[in-house]
Parts: structure tokens; C-alpha cells; sequence
């Protein structure tokens, strides 16, 4: 099967295969049909779902660890936690969402899916401890920061994706070490930030 308009998908640094390219374009569809009229993703997005949300999701995939659990903060409509999820089936994803609506979104999008698990409830209420965390469109670095800091194992690290306007001078945590990661592919967005104690 002939998948057409995934060649920007080798800048990232990402190989899809072909169960993961029919995965994302089945969650594509989803994302369409359910989450646009559901009120998760703007209207104005359902053009460019695939370059402005599964794009900007997909730039994490060469960051994440080789093994172990990662805990996407606010999952919402799955972006980044469902994407990556798909690309890396290799590792278990917890997707917290505390809005039902959402969290019931997540569950049927990852029905056919046993590495990942949704938790629909508040992050402060989950006890499990990470690898790693992800937090696109969470909160502040430093809101996203003190929400992974209490789940993540002494060397575990967040992936944050800050804004355009980000500035590390001001913006990053104290406390925190910080790498950034820019993808010349998508040079409108804002950095990814890992961030591990110090």
C-alpha cells in the first residue's frame, strides 16, 4: 500500500514502517472525524493536522530512551503521547487525562494498542514512577517541571515543548539541567527541552 505525503518524515530523524504509517493515518482520521467536532483540536487545524500536531509530535521520537515507561502530561487528543506511542511500540506510554471526554478518546484511539494505558484522572494523583515525561501545550516549564519531577526516577528526563517566544534565561525551572533540540524541518516551532535534575 502506497502511503502519500510522509516524505518530510526523514528530516525528523524518524523511520516509519509500514503498521506504523497506517496507524498514524488511522489516527489522523480520528483526530478528524472525533476530535476536531469534539472541540480538542481548532477547525482551523484540519488541513494541517499532519504537519502542525503529528509533525510537531513525531520531532520527540529520536529523544526518547531505548527502554522503559514514558508518562505523557495532559494527553488531550493524544498529541504528542498517541504518536509517539505508535512510533516507539517498543516502550510503555501511560496517557494522563483528566477530562473524560478526552480520556474516553484516548482509550478508543489505543484500543488495538497494549503498550499504552490511560489514566483519567489528575497527574498529582499518579504514583507510578518513569523514565521519561512528555508535555506539549501542559502548562509553563516549570508548571510541566514540578508535575514530572515527583513521577520521574532520579535520572529520568522531561521533554518539553516550549513556544517560540521560549527564553531559558527566564523560562527554565531552577534546579533543572537543560539540552535543547530544534528541527530545521519544522523551523516555526519552538524548541524541545529535556530537562533532568541537576
Amino acid at each position: 500500500m502506497k502511503h502519500e505525503g510522509w516524505e518530510w518524515v526523514a528530516a525528523l530523524g524518524v523511520r516509519l514502517d509500514e503498521d506504523a504509517l497506517e496507524r498514524l493515518e488511522r489516527f489522523e482520521h480520528l483526530l478528524s472525524e472525533w476530535a476536531i467536532p469534539m472541540g480538542m483540536i481548532a477547525p482551523l487545524d484540519a488541513s494541517r493536522l499532519r504537519h502542525r500536531h503529528i509533525a510537531d509530535s513525531l520531532r520527540a521520537a529520536p529523544l526518547l530512551p531505548g527502554f522503559g515507561t514514558v508518562c505523557d502530561l495532559g494527553s488531550g487528543a493524544g498529541l504528542p503521547g498517541l504518536v509517539l506511542a505508535i512510533v516507539r511500540p517498543d516502550l510503555r506510554w501511560v496517557l494522563i487525562e483528566v477530562r473524560r471526554n478526552r480520556a474516553t478518546f484516548l482509550q478508543e484511539a489505543a484500543s488495538d494498542m497494549d503498550n499504552v494505558t490511560v489514566y483519567p484522572r489528575r497527574v498529582e494523583t499518579f504514583r507510578q514512577r518513569v523514565d521519561t515525561c512528555t508535555a506539549r501545550a501542559f502548562g509553563s516549564a516549570a508548571t510541566s517541571w514540578a508535575a514530572a519531577e515527583r513521577l520521574l526516577v532520579p535520572a529520568g528526563s522531561l521533554i518539553y515543548w516550549a513556544g517560540s517566544s521560549f527564553d531559558p534565561s527566564s523560562d527554565l525551572p531552577k534546579g533543572v539541567s537543560a539540552r535543547f533540540s530544534r528541527t530545521s524541518a519544522l523551523a516555526r516551532s519552538g524548541p524541545l527541552v529535556i530537562m533532568t535534575r541537576q
